[in-house]
């Protein structure tokens, strides 16, 4: 059975960097893998780098990793999703998240306001348009009361919801109303808990483990040199910036996880800008259970152990130098 593998694209700068990212999408495409899944901050827009993957590849999946409810309104993400549906010949996924008050507010302009709620009722609502279904809705949030239909007609009338969760309650909504499950920054020894959190949901909704692909976002560096640490060291920053610069979240949901001594380390130096000082208190085995380094071996030894505990699809980083190294390196993580 072939391993399902997904890949995550940054935010991608010059266009340079856009023609690198390309031909490593090309290669993934050819090499097999599942899907690849391009993040969205305050940078660049997702859909622009989604479209032109649409035309330069086969078979490759494209979902977002993620795109928030407020600064589109559910109706633009469906005419979207369903575009760039129709664009790839049924190849899309769609990934959303609430996002933070910081983005989505001083950003975005809107306020941050019932985030479950809203996911809840922007699925609700893109499932509607795609079943191309008479638009009235009663929501909390939406009021819609004059049937519209789509223009078009959907190249599918469901595209997979994957929702970025990581709170007991926002988890156990995703097991009810969605197809995959993204967190991030989830210790591997706790994806048993979170599925199970998971299923409770979907259960509510008739649904078996099936149909939810647990889908962690993982930090992963492949490095052949001999001085691991470095990697390491590269690997420990993000998880830093996460606990201490992107609101509250992810450092509750790695106290929730067992690291209540690193939150508070990492917390600490952020509070006097030492970044440095910051990455410096991720513990080895907080790094350990949360991210991937080492050599592509070992890289693939520790996402097989990832897909023993229940992980479906892990989305890695793109890994390597150069698209052609990328591609040796998939290669060996595939094997």
């Amino acid at each position: 059975m072939t391993k399902r593998l997904g890949l995550q694209i940054g935010f991608a700068g010059s266009p340079s960097e856009r023609e690198d990212v390309v031909k490593r999408v090309q290669i993934a495409d050819d090499l097999g893998v599942e899907s690849v899944w391009v993040a969205e901050a305050w940078g660049r827009d997702a859909f622009s780098m989604l479209t032109h993957l649409a035309l330069v590849t086969k078979k490759i999946q494209l979902g977002t990793a993620i795109v928030n409810v407020y600064s589109r309104t559910p109706a633009v993400l469906a005419m979207t999703f369903g575009t760039l549906d129709d664009l790839s010949g049924g190849r899309a996924i769609i990934g959303l998240g609430s996002s933070g008050a910081n983005v989505i507010e001083h950003w975005h302009g809107v306020k941050f306001d019932r985030p479950a709620t809203r996911l809840r009722e922007c699925i609700e609502i893109i499932n509607m348009i795609m079943r191309q279904q008479k638009l009235v809705y009663d929501g909390k949030i939406f009021k819609l009361e004059r049937g519209f239909t789509m223009q078009f007609t959907p190249h599918r009338d469901h595209i997979p919801t994957y929702i970025a969760s990581i709170t007991p309650k926002s988890m156990e909504q995703t097991g009810e109303i969605a197809d995959g499950w993204i967190p991030l920054y989830w210790s591997k020894n706790k994806f048993a808990e979170g599925i199970e959190t998971l299923m409770r949901g979907a259960k509510k909704a008739g649904k078996t483990r099936a149909d939810i692909t647990v889908a962690p976002a993982l930090t992963t560096i492949v490095t052949e040199s001999p001085d691991a640490e470095t990697a390491r060291a590269q690997a420990r920053a993000p998880i830093a910036f996460y606990v201490g610069r992107m609101g509250t979240y992810y450092y509750e949901m790695l106290q929730r996880n067992g690291f209540e001594d690193e939150v508070a380390k990492i917390r600490e130096a952020w509070a006097t800008r030492d970044a440095r000082g910051a990455a410096a208190a991720v513990s080895d085995r907080m790094l350990d259970e949360t991210a991937v380094v080492g050599t592509a071996d070992q890289c693939r030894e520790a996402l097989d152990e990832r897909r023993a505990l229940g992980v479906d699809l892990p989305i890695i980083s793109m890994p390597g130098r150069t698209p052609e190294e990328m591609g040796r390196i998939i290669e060996r993580l595939l094997s």
